[in-house]
């Protein structure tokens, strides 16, 4: 056993029973898909044209990201996934569906349309550090006709899962009929709803398990500036009331993580991250391993501690990065994260 803050403990053989449950479970995710492309190069020189540095490109990756980097994590993390969103009638709409498939992800619940393209943030990297993103999206919302579509996308893959996750970016694909039937879904089977959270859909979260917003969400979701500790805890104790959610975790950066939950002190997990070097979709990590975590018949504290686990690793890694299993057992093996 090793204590943590809040005279809580976590017995880590626990843990990783929960982690080596993960392949028995299956989690379904909606939300904004999205493709993220890496060029890779070396500055050795400002553009004689304009006060830029010339990035000299040696390679190129493709890879999941939004929504779909959250089901990616939970494939690399062991578990099963399903996926429901939109992707535009382009190549890179079709190299989205590919990556899935190839990750062993059906492709039934992604609606394919023709009214807009698929979104691609596209980032420069020279030497480990972001130069620019450039965005190709468009972010209105969906007409009724596609959402009709993902509406019966989520009816019908929606069964025999052990969680829903909805990854809202605000492209299009959250919105109330979409929340409306996911928790419709989500009673019916008795199964858990955990959303990572944008501020401008705060009003469409209400009556979900977990919401997972950073502090600067927070602070605009609950109105109040979390600034210091106190405040962190009324924006959270807000959060829980306004929304009533069973549970908020606000994901804090190098402060860690804390879970408020109601009828109990917030919980506060210090962060594990031994280096920072990329923070990109370090929310689809800690929300994948989240609903894995809870899942696998883990509590929620425990399953937050394990998150914070795997956003440790994630945030190590330059681009957008997924948790693999092993790595993952390896850490909580090792108690990384719990000895305070």
């Amino acid at each position: 056993m090793v204590a943590l803050p809040r005279a809580f403990t976590f017995h880590v053989p626990m843990l990783l029973q929960g982690l080596d449950r993960f392949p028995r479970c299956t989690i379904l995710v909606v939300g904004d898909l999205m493709l993220d492309v890496f060029l890779w190069g070396d500055v050795r020189r400002i553009s004689p044209e304009a006060p830029v540095p010339v990035v000299e490109v040696r390679r190129e990756s493709h890879l999941l990201g939004g929504a779909a980097n959250v089901v990616r994590n939970i494939v690399t993390m062991g578990g099963h996934a399903r996926v429901v969103g939109v992707v535009g009638n382009d190549t890179y709409g079709a190299e989205i569906r590919s990556l899935l498939q190839q990750d062993g992800v059906p492709c039934s619940g992604v609606i394919t349309v023709n009214d807009r393209p698929t979104t691609v943030k596209t980032r420069v990297i020279a030497r480990h550090q972001q130069v620019v993103r450039v965005d190709r999206e468009e972010v209105r919302p969906h007409d009724a006709r596609t959402t009709q579509a993902l509406v019966r996308a989520l009816e019908a893959v929606a069964g025999g899962s052990d969680a829903i996750i909805v990854s809202d970016y605000a492209k299009g694909v959250v919105c109330a009929e979409i929340m409306d039937t996911v928790r419709l879904l989500a009673a019916r089977q008795g199964i858990p709803v955990f959303v990572d959270p944008k501020v401008t859909h705060t009003d469409l979260y209400h009556h979900v398990t977990v919401v997972t917003p950073n502090t600067q969400e927070a602070s605009a979701m609950s109105g109040i500036a979390a600034v210091d500790e106190s405040a962190l805890e009324t924006a959270g104790r807000t959060l829980l009331e306004k929304l009533q959610c069973r549970h908020v975790l606000i994901t804090r950066g190098p402060e860690g993580m804390s879970l408020f939950e109601a009828g109990a002190p917030p919980f506060h997990i210090p962060t594990v991250a031994q280096k920072v070097f990329d923070v990109t979709g370090a929310g689809d990590t800690v929300i994948a391993a989240m609903a894995l975590a809870a899942s696998s018949g883990l509590g929620m504290r425990e399953a937050a501690a394990l998150a914070n686990t795997a956003a440790g690793i994630v945030v190590g890694e330059v681009g957008t990065a997924a948790v693999d299993h092993t790595r993952l057992r390896s850490a909580l093996a090792d108690g990384v994260g719990y000895r305070v």
